[in-house]
């Protein structure tokens, strides 16, 4: 069993949102966090930095208040996803803002910075390490990560792949520490299925881009709704690593989706809080997981329609008593 922080403890459901580009707001994780799971969103969300205090105080201020009027059932944590490439010029000040505001989980993505891991750590506050091989997984733990998030083929933005299969097998033959796992989970039986395979919690992203409190345009979120796996085209044209995107936004670029040219890391840049301007504004980021979307709901109507697909999942299974 895996060693979990008390923070991601007693969850109602084993799950974390993942932080979406552009997409993720206070709204959003507040509602994700009163649903029973980790809510998140990228720092960079927050346009210009000075809006993040704003919005790390809003979260902070909403989920106490809610908890002193629900202390049977608290809402759970919150995490700011942190940028941890090179070009990201912001990045000190939204680590102070985190550290201000004592946010109990930091997501880092594209790179493991030891001297950030220190600075959450300062305060008590765990970090999650985003990767996509063993190898890289070896390196954030090794650089102070409290725990992985083993983004496997399918997810959605800066995808690996690798089958979750291989990836969360080789990780668990050495790491006994808290692992997510993101790559096409959107029903309660998928979440129950990480679990099985030897992760602690499903990390989801995509579906939350088709609910109320997202921050996307209408068109984007019918979108998810209309699209499904066939519909995902995975390219590292648009911000020079590779991910997964929606084929028919790269069509309403001018783009053909099967004929992109290949772009390299060299071409990323966070200084402007964007990696390139076409990508996840007019080129939607989603997961091979949105087949089983057939619907526009509020965040936490979603994660109750999971949670009772967990249950279901779990009663097939005999893992319940009903």
């Amino acid at each position: 069993m895996s060693n979990i922080p008390t923070v991601l403890k007693d969850l109602r459901l084993p799950v974390i949102g993942s932080p979406l580009f552009i997409i993720s707001n206070p709204k959003l994780v507040i509602a994700q966090c009163k649903a029973g799971i980790v809510g998140s969103m990228p720092a960079l969300n927050a346009r210009p930095a000075s809006l993040l205090d704003e919005w790390l105080h809003e979260i902070t201020e909403e989920l106490a208040a809610y908890n002193a009027r629900h202390p049977e059932r608290p809402a759970a944590p919150f995490a700011i996803n942190q940028i941890v490439h090179k070009s990201n010029n912001r990045l000190e000040h939204d680590v102070e803002m985190c550290k201000k505001y004592k946010v109990p989980i930091i997501i880092t993505s594209l790179g493991a910075r030891e001297e950030v891991n220190t600075e959450i750590h300062s305060y008590g506050g765990i970090v999650l390490h985003d990767i996509i091989n063993n190898t890289f997984a070896h390196k954030a733990v090794d650089k102070g990560a409290d725990g992985l998030i083993a983004v496997a083929a399918g997810a959605g933005g800066h995808a690996g792949v690798k089958s979750p299969f291989a990836l969360v097998q080789e990780i668990r033959e050495w790491y006994d520490g808290p692992v997510a796992l993101a790559g096409s989970i959107a029903t309660g039986s998928a979440v129950l299925a990480a679990q099985a395979m030897g992760a602690d919690f499903a990390y989801i992203g995509s579906p939350f881009i088709a609910t109320h409190e997202a921050n996307a345009v209408e068109e984007y979120k019918q979108a998810i709704v209309d699209s499904t796996s066939d519909d995902i085209v995975y390219s590292s044209l648009f911000t020079g690593v590779p991910g997964n995107y929606l084929a028919p936004s790269i069509r309403a670029a001018g783009l053909d989706p099967n004929a992109l040219p290949e772009s390299d890391p060299s071409q990323m840049s966070f200084s402007d809080g964007s990696s390139k301007p076409k990508a996840w504004k007019e080129i939607w980021g989603s997961g091979q997981g949105i087949g089983v979307i057939n619907k526009v709901s509020g965040a936490g109507e979603f994660v109750d329609k999971l949670y009772l697909e967990y249950m279901a999942a779990k009663e097939r299974l005999g893992l319940v008593v009903v």
